[in-house]
């Protein structure tokens, strides 16, 4: 029985040993030697201090340690943090502070660009470097820097505590929330390992795959390329790329059959040269992270002539929502399917009532991968987290499910559809970007700064892109451009405005609160047949 995230690393190195388990570069690694290199990594973490439930952030780009940390950590019954590799100190600072992280691995590097930001991290004891030399040590403040490779030479013996059920935590994902700072999605390792089962059953992988890994390990839907590939011994490619013919030449190279991606990059790919032959190896596809153009898929579909689209809806509060099974493609194209295996999607009224066919509802989640909440937030998991609709009302203790803030319909015969969403989240080239986090960027540009709102418009490549209105006293006329490069520097580059407008003056409500809804509807069409891209 699987109970720790670690097992599924376990169980298939008792079965594919030999086999491939991950290629990085020119390099590449089978089961048996990927299991010792958790295993050996697990030591060093519990050597340094990793103890059960304590949090331990990967800060790293796609790499062979990257991956290993992360099922080290669940061997330790620690709690990994994969930290995105675009995010800047401050944000970093943020992430580490608000979630306790006790042992960050990184490298030289990127160290360097932190320490001012970890001296501000009490917590933080240890700082891992996977590119240093072995015997490298140093005392930085109150932090001791070493190698998080050691000598090849006998390992201690360190009683690793073990994870006592599946109900354990098992990692944090942090996602931008709808006001505020990114937030900690607390998942358990029954989360994660249910999560790739299921995916891995309609995937319909097995030990015959190779999946690309284009999307950041931080994502839920990056991670999920890893957990379902070794649940199954498939073969895991780490890809982070610059330019897009790069993953063209990767599938062709390394024979990808499964490829995930979100409709910004898949945009790419349709636009990329494809030799004759490049793509056929490739049996399905995947989108998340934003719904994809009809007239895109079309395009894709030429391209990858040999492999089924599957459409899919995920939350981060629950991994993974619904499919549309690539049968029902054809008659149901704009669906966003039905629920994954072993979850239940239902669409409620405001009253928790369920909603009728055709009736839009929000959507909310139930099952085994509602996640157990949000790290250190109880006021935002009651907004997010609430009753169970469908649980009989005579159970003592009612599950906790996901209300997801979308809403939606189902027709018939069970087929959702997407209506729009609730909050004022901006869902951009596959991030959840929260509004408030970039204005706040915005106002510490210029103290005379009257006014900020950051819009999502629609994009035709993006999802949405980032519209910024600003109003300056006086009407003071600044250079926007100068300000977009200043924003560049302290901002992810998926959080970076596409656009920055100045403004006379920016409209308010009743409330005294600036009027997003009219705004939003003011620049609806802005990026409308091809103009202001």
């Amino acid at each position: 029985m699987l109970t720790n995230l670690y097992d599924i690393v376990s169980q298939s190195a008792a079965i594919y040993s030999d086999k491939l388990a991950l290629k990085f570069k020119n390099q590449s690694i089978d089961y048996g030697d990927l299991l010792q290199r958790v295993d050996r990594d697990a030591q060093r973490f519990a050597e340094v201090g990793l103890g059960r439930f304590q949090r331990l952030a990967v800060f790293l780009p796609k790499q062979f340690e990257t991956v290993t940390s992360f099922f080290a950590t669940a061997r330790c019954a620690g709690v990994f943090v994969p930290v995105n590799p675009a995010l800047k100190p401050l944000q970093v600072q943020h992430i580490l502070q608000d979630c306790n992280v006790r042992i960050l691995v990184t490298s030289k590097d990127r160290y360097e660009v932190l320490a001012e930001s970890l001296a501000q991290c009490e917590d933080l004891h240890t700082v891992l470097l996977v590119d240093v030399a072995a015997d490298f040590a140093q005392q930085h403040g109150h932090l001791h820097v070493a190698a998080f490779h050691q000598p090849e030479q006998t390992a201690k013996s360190f009683k690793l505590p073990a994870v006592a059920t599946d109900a354990d935590v098992a990692a944090i994902l942090y996602t931008s929330g709808s006001t505020g700072k990114p937030k900690g999605v607390v998942l358990s390792h029954r989360n994660m390992l249910v999560g790739a089962q299921s995916v891995s059953s309609y995937l319909k992988n097995d030990a015959t795959d190779v999946i690309l890994a284009l999307l950041p390990l931080s994502f839920d839907y990056g991670l999920s390329q890893i957990t379902t590939a070794f649940l199954k011994g498939a073969t895991v490619v780490l890809l982070d790329f610059f330019l897009v013919q790069d993953v063209v030449r990767a599938i062709e190279l390394h024979q990808v059959t499964g490829l995930a991606a979100v409709p910004p990059l898949w945009a790419q790919l349709a636009k990329a040269k494809w030799p004759e032959g490049a793509a056929d190896s490739v049996r399905y596809l995947t989108n998340s992270g934003g719904a994809m153009p009809d007239a895109l898929l079309t395009q894709l579909q030429g391209i990858f002539k040999n492999a089924e689209p599957y459409l899919m809806y995920g939350l981060t509060e629950a991994f993974r929502s619904t499919y549309l099974p690539p049968a029902d493609l054809p008659r149901k194209r704009g669906s966003m399917g039905k629920a994954i295996p072993n979850a239940e999607i239902v669409v409620v009224r405001e009253d928790g009532s369920l909603c009728g066919p055709n009736e839009p509802g929000e959507l909310v989640h139930r099952g085994p991968l509602v996640s157990l909440g949000y790290w250190n937030s109880p006021e935002k998991t009651a907004e997010r987290f609430k009753f169970d609709p469908v649980m009989p009302k005579g159970a003592l203790l009612t599950p906790m499910a996901v209300w997801s803030g979308d809403t939606v319909k189902v027709d018939e015969e069970g087929f959702l559809y997407f209506v729009g969403r609730r909050d004022e989240m901006i869902k951009t080239s596959g991030n959840r970007v929260s509004p408030t986090e970039v204005e706040e960027a915005v106002y510490a540009l210029d103290p005379a700064i009257v006014d900020v709102a950051a819009l999502g418009i629609p994009h035709p490549e993006l999802d949405q892109a980032i519209v910024v209105l600003v109003a300056m006293q006086h009407q003071q006329q600044v250079d926007t451009n100068a300000w977009l490069l200043q924003l560049k520097k302290v901002l992810p580059s998926f959080m970076v405005p596409k656009v920055l407008l100045q403004k006379d003056s920016l409209p308010k409500n009743a409330n005294g609160k600036i009027d997003r809804k009219l705004l939003s509807g003011e620049y609806q069409h802005y990026f409308s047949e091809g103009q202001n891209q």
